[in-house]
């Protein structure tokens, strides 16, 4: 087969599998929701009132702040940042005003966007730290801007030494490491800072119902709803819509071939979010109907991990592909692929999140709370 037949083959795969998550979504929110709510809504009498059961019960803890909620805001504001940056870039790309045979071009147009889009992180984290009551901005501002690009910069700051040990050409000089700090320190994090402020000048997002002092009990889970594996069955879905286009991909930066098809990369991209967002909030559904409430941060690792089953592929693909037999392109490669799965992670992780943010918020809204 051609590529392009590969392509097509992929894409329309990957759009079976959103076919069936939305026809799933629909259901739970046409049948499932409109019956509950009309029959939450009808309960007037009291002892009826009495033995609810399902999502409505927890409608006094889902919007409890979770633990480690400052942490949460930091990474869903990194999210917000990537998904600006890979939005933008891929959509330059596809008109192609980025060529991908300018292998630099592309890497220097993401950083400078990574850069711009912090106003948005710092935006995205503020406003959610202020929904859970916090009121150390500068803080958490101060977090959004050096957590993420801290860990890939120590990671490739190591993987760098080692390319400098082999005394090889491909290193990075030590001019350009200091550009980046300079870019990073100096526009970066006064942007995260930017955006912080103006997200918390903002009113608080108000909860669409009133969270009770005291946390209700979660009641014995089935194993199938055990959040280890709720959250690893829901990494596989984001992974299988993208995992053809991901050989293409890997087999462009590892095997120097050129990568050209950036219009079925954005179709392939779009099929992603909206994986992502329908699986986290049909497993946001079942988890709330059997009353565990804990959904901040489940929402948000289990689109997130599909990022482990990308690393596993890449595992895969360098046993099976490439020959690589010194110990340091092994690390190199390793090493990079890291930060792709963590970047990756922190992509899917932040839609799955918000899907469920507006999920949880849509259901508890239309419901009517004595």
């Amino acid at each position: 087969m051609s590529d392009d037949q590969i392509h097509w083959f992929s894409i329309v795969n990957s759009l079976m599998i959103v076919l069936f998550l939305s026809g799933m979504v629909a259901m739970i929110m046409l049948r499932t929701l409109y019956r509950d709510i009309s029959k939450y809504n009808e309960l007037e009498t009291q002892e009826e009132a009495q033995e609810e059961t399902g999502w409505k019960l927890v409608h006094g803890d889902v919007f409890r702040p979770p633990s480690n909620s400052d942490l949460l805001c930091v990474y869903v504001g990194t999210g917000i940042q990537f998904l600006g940056m890979v939005l933008v870039t891929m959509i330059f790309a596809v008109f192609g005003f980025l060529s991908p045979s300018n292998r630099g071009g592309l890497m220097t147009a993401m950083l400078l966007l990574w850069v711009f889009m912090g106003i948005f992180a710092g935006y995205a984290s503020s406003r959610l730290y202020k929904m859970f009551k916090g009121t150390e901005w500068k803080k958490i501002s101060l977090k959004t801007a050096c957590l993420f690009p801290g860990i890939v910069f120590a990671i490739f700051f190591v993987l760098n030494a080692l390319i400098w040990g082999q005394k090889s050409s491909g290193a990075v000089p030590f001019g350009t490491m200091f550009a980046l700090v300079v870019m990073w320190f100096g526009i970066s994090v006064p942007l995260v800072f930017v955006g912080g402020y103006i997200g918390f000048k903002k009113p608080a997002i108000e909860d669409p119902v009133k969270t009770n002092k005291i946390p209700r009990q979660i009641p014995e889970q089935a194993w199938y709803m055990n959040p280890i594996f709720s959250i690893l069955i829901g990494g596989i879905l984001p992974f299988g819509a993208v995992f053809i286009e991901l050989f293409f991909i890997l087999t462009s930066i590892w095997l120097n071939q050129f990568y050209y098809i950036f219009g079925f990369l954005f179709l392939v991209f779009i099929i992603l979010l909206i994986t992502c967002a329908e699986i986290t909030i049909v497993l946001c559904y079942f988890q709330l109907c059997s009353e565990d409430y804990l959904w901040w941060w489940r929402s948000y690792l289990t689109s997130g991990s599909s990022a482990l089953y990308l690393f596993l592929y890449a595992t895969f693909y360098f046993f099976t592909k490439l020959e690589i037999t010194k110990l340091v392109s092994g690390m190199l490669y390793f090493g990079y692929m890291l930060i792709a799965s963590y970047a990756f992670f922190v992509l899917t992780g932040t839609i799955g999140f918000y899907a469920c943010f507006w999920f949880t918020r849509l259901i508890y809204s239309s419901v009517k709370i004595d």
